[in-house]
């Protein structure tokens, strides 16, 4: 046991079981508001879910990292955190005021044409929005600090209590979305005050921090990351705005996609240690090194994709009645259209981690731009609301994991020796996100 505990990053058992009890919690989460709520309600739940993941882990995860950074950089010269967190809780807090901003002026069309003219889904929005700024903040300064068991409990309790508060719900039989939607601001936010104690043992003192060292990579990691998140969850959205009032679609999209998702969420458990192996590699100039890890790592996750693509076509329309009451408006089709979309999509997850450990954000960036081009463009083709989301998905990743493997090709994956300006801990990012 104890040689397997060294052969593997320090802190992963206790994020990752964090981790798996937060993923446990997202599908006990919809099981039970699949249950509760009729079609028109967890249709808009199903659209508050997406639009809090795509919006709160693309803009948000990307603070964190970078904080994680520059925290773990500081750390390695005896440097306190307290100005690192200063600085990233004044970028989170502009970033939250933005997007609040966003939602305010769109508060009108959310409310009517996704969330059924439900005004309070907006305020649970926003809170939602709030308590992933807050977490995501202190996660940044755990990580640098590598607090990973004070980590680990964070996204544990956020895991816990997203359950328990949902199986309250369920057992007292209330069935209004809008309590659903509330524990994903209340849970984190409690999380996040249970492991305070590091956090506010790290504010204050230091030299302050130049805002271009936190800033420097944070735009082409944010627009990275929110287009993947586009990608992955934009369909349920795109599904109740083609037609408000077919409530039935995007409530089973949600519960086919987080059936079929799930080997993204077993890929998220290796992609902790696969940008470090890559980045290592490439500023060490091992050429054969490189290749061969980025050519087993694609082994496995197409081993994934396409495991994960037989039991989800066989199964998925079984299971998602099953798991989450869903209507059973999907079929075994469908399900091969998402199957497809979510291999295409582990490749690009992949790929990106080898642009970025060559640091060639700027590629991995323009790719997510492209791949959400071809999704538009075939969301906007005449054809049943499922199957245009669908295809949008799967097109969509699949140019964006075919566009990184031209841009890899195009100019090699010779690593290259590391420079002054960039050292290896400025391609070393890692993040956990709390969805699926």
């Amino acid at each position: 046991m104890r040689r397997l505990l060294h052969l593997v990053p320090p802190g992963t058992l206790a994020v990752g079981g964090g981790l798996a009890l937060l993923g446990l919690a997202s599908y006990v989460h919809l099981a039970v508001a699949g249950h509760a709520l009729d079609l028109a309600d967890y249709s808009s739940l199903s659209v508050l879910w997406s639009i809090v993941f795509t919006l709160g882990i693309g803009v948000f995860i990307p603070v964190e990292q970078e904080v994680a950074r520059v925290v773990a950089a500081r750390r390695s010269q005896g440097l306190p955190p307290g100005p690192v967190l200063a600085r990233g809780a004044t970028v989170a807090a502009a970033v939250l005021a933005l997007l609040v901003v966003v939602t305010l002026a769109g508060y009108r069309t959310l409310t009517d044409r996704l969330f059924a003219g439900d005004a309070t889904m907006v305020a649970v929005l926003i809170g939602a929005l709030v308590s992933m700024a807050v977490a995501y903040t202190t996660r940044g300064v755990l990580s640098g600090l590598q607090l990973f068991p004070w980590y680990g409990t964070q996204l544990g309790v956020d895991g816990g209590l997203r359950i328990v508060l949902v199986a309250g719900l369920g057992i007292s039989g209330v069935t209004d979305p809008v309590w659903y939607g509330a524990v994903l601001v209340v849970a984190p936010l409690l999380s996040v005050l249970v492991t305070l104690p590091p956090v506010l043992r790290a504010v204050g003192g230091g030299v302050p921090v130049a805002w271009g060292t936190l800033l420097r990579g944070l735009g082409l990691l944010t627009v990275s990351s929110l287009l993947s998140q586009v990608v992955v969850n934009i369909g349920v959205i795109n599904a109740r705005l083609i037609d408000p009032a077919d409530v039935a679609t995007a409530g089973a999209l949600l519960s086919a996609l987080v059936l079929v998702r799930i080997p993204l969420f077993v890929f998220g458990s290796m992609q902790a240690s696969l940008l470090p192996g890559l980045a290592t590699t490439a500023t060490t100039g091992d050429v054969a090194g490189f290749h061969g890890l980025l050519r087993r790592s694609l082994g496995v996750v197409t081993a994934l994709g396409v495991t994960g693509a037989v039991g989800a076509v066989a199964l998925g329309p079984w299971l998602v009645r099953r798991l989450f009451d869903a209507p059973g408006v999907l079929g075994h089709g469908d399900f091969a259209w998402l199957a497809v979309g979510t291999l295409a999509y582990l490749w690009a997850m992949v790929l990106g981690q080898a642009l970025l450990a060559l640091d060639r954000h700027r590629a991995q960036a323009v790719s997510w731009m492209i791949g959400v081009a071809a999704l538009l463009a075939v969301t906007v083709v005449p054809a049943p609301v499922a199957l245009r989301v669908e295809l949008a998905y799967a097109v969509g990743s699949v140019v964006v994991a075919a566009t990184m493997a031209v841009l890899l090709l195009r100019r090699g994956t010779r690593p290259t020796t590391p420079t002054p300006s960039r050292p290896l801990d400025d391609v070393v990012a890692t993040g956990v996100s709390g969805g699926l």
